[in-house]
Parts: structure tokens; C-alpha cells; sequence
């Protein structure tokens, strides 16, 4: 199981939350109980309080790096947070909304888990995602060309999966059931400084903070340190700095539904 590191995932803390932010713009109703699936270190609990004040929130994450963070960074008396596997979880009854973050990416056979999930959103309720479909990019395609090389492929077998799920197949899951569904996609350019908190490798910084975390933690020490370098270099090129920053282009899919009442 991957481990992750809080620290490393909220660098970029401002330019992570903007598509959750986007995507709660464009949820309707007013749900008073909400589940936040994949919750990482809770740092969003606070844009759903600002939109649903007297909701009643629950955090589920699998890492327990992540939750600890999420605990102890929010005195939010009507939230609270759970360590459990989505891809086995169930709310124990109905939710007026589900919402999900950069999560389903990293479940194996995402679709049935979303048909079981959505099974416990209430009538009237709403079930809304975001996942990154990115993986055409040079961050990925590097990344996963550089690791089924030679010294590192032995050690990284299995961790090359294309995880993109085609926009057209949210539509299709919740159209099927008769839920009112808006699917869209936009690609954010996300502009990171060189040097400061955004170090001097900041597309590296990003995507070890989230997409490489698999494939590191895969290579042993000294490999490892020799594969981020290689890497680091590769990624350099194909997001060159400018005088202004480095522009990271990310494309990610957004899907809201709502169940008839």
C-alpha cells in the first residue's frame, strides 16, 4: 500500500484544492449529511463548511498519515473523519451527498465500486467526483518510460497501469440509472515558482507528492536516488522554467449527479 506523505501533498496545497473547489460550485441543494471520500488531510473539510454550515461531515481516508493530519488540524465539532478502504466501505445509512477528490483514480475497478457507493445516496441526493486524466502528459508518460528501463523495471512491474477513466464513462454509469448528470473536463495551467517553497524541481515536487509515490516507494534505496535524478532532468526539458515560473498543464474530469427525488 502506498504510504503518503501530508507534508509533500499539501506544497501545492492552493493549486490541489482549486478543481474540489470547482467542482462543490457546481453541486445544488442544501445536504445535511456529507461523506468526503478520500479525504486526505482535511484541508477541504473547510470549503464544505463555508458551503453547507450545518452540515454533518465525514472524512474516509485508507492512510493513516493522512487522517492524523486531517484530526488535528480541524476543530470542526460536526466533522469527523474514518481509516477505511473505499473500495470495501459502505456509509452506514443514507448520505444527502458524496463527494470524492483525486480518489478514484487509485481504485482497481473503479466503475462497480461507484455503482455499490451510489446505492447510499438518499433521494434527491448528489454523488460528485474529480480525477486527474493527465496521464498523456510528459509527467506521466516520462515517468513510466523512464521506470520500465533497464536497473528499475524489475522493481516496478505492475505500477505502469494507465489509471484514466474516459469522461463518457461517468455519463454512461449514472444516465443508465436516470440520475441528472453533468460531466465536463478542464485543464488547469498551473504556473510553479522555481526555488522557494516550490523548490527547484517543482513539477517533480508535484507529482512525487501524488502519481509517483507508487513507483518510488517501489525502487530500493540507492536506485532510487539515481532514478529521481534521471527524472528530474527529463522532466526539466519537457517543462522548461521561465523567468516567470514553470507551467504545469492538468487535465482533470469532473462528473455531478443527482438522484431523483
Amino acid at each position: 500500500m502506498t504510504a503518503w506523505d501530508p507534508a509533500r501533498y499539501l506544497q501545492f496545497a492552493d493549486d490541489r484544492s482549486r478543481p474540489f473547489i470547482d467542482l462543490v460550485a457546481r453541486i445544488e441543494g442544501d445536504p445535511a449529511s456529507i461523506v468526503d471520500l478520500g479525504c486526505g488531510p482535511g484541508h477541504l473539510t473547510a470549503v464544505l463548511r463555508g458551503r453547507w454550515p450545518a452540515a454533518e461531515i465525514l472524512g474516509v481516508d485508507s492512510s493513516e498519515e493522512m487522517l492524523d493530519v486531517a484530526v488535528s488540524a480541524n476543530a470542526d465539532d460536526h466533522a469527523s473523519y474514518e481509516l477505511a478502504d473505499v473500495a470495501a466501505w459502505i456509509p452506514p445509512e443514507p448520505v444527502d451527498l458524496i463527494v470524492s477528490n483525486a480518489l478514484f483514480q487509485w481504485v482497481p475497478e473503479q466503475l462497480p465500486v461507484i455503482g455499490r457507493l451510489i446505492a447510499a445516496v438518499a433521494p434527491g441526493g448528489t454523488f460528485a467526483l474529480q480525477v486527474p486524466n493527465n496521464y498523456a502528459g510528459p509527467s506521466h508518460t516520462l515517468l513510466h518510460d523512464i521506470s520500465s528501463r533497464g536497473p528499475y523495471a524489475s522493481h516496478t512491474e505492475g505500477l505502469h497501469d494507465n489509471r484514466a477513466t474516459p469522461p463518457e464513462a461517468y455519463l454512461d454509469l449514472f444516465s443508465r440509472l436516470g440520475w441528472a448528470t453533468d460531466v465536463w473536463e478542464t485543464t488547469y495551467l498551473h504556473v510553479l515558482g522555481t526555488g522557494g517553497p516550490h523548490g527547484d524541481d517543482p513539477v517533480f515536487d508535484w507529482i512525487s507528492g501524488t502519481g509517483a509515490r507508487p513507483i518510488l516507494q517501489a525502487l530500493p534505496d540507492g536506485l532510487r536516488e539515481e532514478f529521481i535524478e534521471t527524472y528530474k532532468s527529463a522532466l526539466r526539458e519537457a517543462y522548461p522554467a521561465r523567468s516567470w515560473g514553470t507551467v504545469l498543464p492538468f487535465t482533470r474530469t469532473f462528473a455531478v449527479a443527482r438522484r431523483r427525488s
